[in-house]
């Protein structure tokens, strides 16, 4: 009876070892290894940016441009690139910008002019012409008409029906929606305050507009009336924008408007 009790104990101990052994070294096995999916490396190249903003007219320098990194499934075949072009800044140094770069906007040689050419023939679009017309105070809205603005020309007239009736003075708007490239407006005096006035007014025009506009100034007068800045969207011009029908008639101080077809 001792024995079978002894040999039951001597079970139950081997049993328990056998189960602390098992749990111990289940409790201290290793963890798989965790896998690290490394990201696709991003393949990039320098491209010639704008180190700040750069206005129209400025010249390119080593100071207002710089390189900088930009992904390849991102780059544009009109971006200057380093790797093509590694002399790019020395090169293009002095060279007029024709249409205004933001800071980091990629430099591209569309919107450039060679460091030769002079501000003006610099910013005109291809196919147009800057033509200079004599204004006032009083025909350029008071002085407000400033570069980058939109007007229409008007040009003044003095016709007489017959020789025994009064001349009377006859307006019609020739061209609509016209940029302003420039005006030379110089600060004088009058009455005691500072005025701005100006004596030419350097258009954007087409061929044809300039001779439809220098013809206009020899036989009158012009004057240019300044458009609200949401009114002069190019897209939106109608045919009768650009060749208005409407005169306005000014007699003995009082005016009419006739439309003509």
């Amino acid at each position: 009876m001792k024995l079978f009790r002894v040999l039951v104990l001597a079970v139950a101990l081997v049993a328990g070892g056998i189960a602390a052994y098992l749990a111990l070294n289940m409790g201290q096995s290793t963890p798989p290894p965790t896998v690290v999916e490394l990201a696709p490396q991003i393949q990039s190249q320098d491209v010639l940016v704008a180190n700040e903003d750069i206005g129209q007219g400025v010249r390119l320098s080593a100071d207002n441009v710089r390189w900088q990194r930009w992904p390849d499934d991102s780059l544009n075949p009109a971006y200057i690139q380093k790797q093509t072009t590694p002399d790019a800044i020395k090169d293009l140094s002095g060279s007029v910008v024709r249409s205004q770069f933001v800071a980091g906007e990629p430099i591209r040689n569309v919107k450039l002019a060679r460091p030769e050419s002079g501000f003006m023939s610099a910013i005109l679009p291809e196919g147009m012409r800057a033509v200079a017309v004599r204004v006032s105070a009083q025909s350029t809205a008071g002085g407000f008409i400033l570069p980058g603005d939109r007007v229409d020309i008007i040009q003044t007239t003095s016709q007489q029906a017959s020789p025994n009736e009064p001349a009377q003075n006859v307006s019609r708007t020739i061209l609509g929606n016209v940029k302003v490239l420039a005006i030379d407006q110089t600060v004088s005096e009058k009455d005691g305050e500072s005025v701005v006035v100006g004596k030419t007014a350097t258009l954007e025009l087409s061929p044809a507009q300039v001779e439809q506009v220098t013809s206009a100034e020899a036989s009158g007068t012009l004057s240019l009336s300044l458009r609200s800045i949401t009114d002069t969207d190019v897209a939106n011009v109608s045919d009768d924008d650009k060749q208005s029908g409407t005169i306005r008639v000014f007699r003995a101080g009082r005016a009419w408007t006739v439309t003509t077809q």
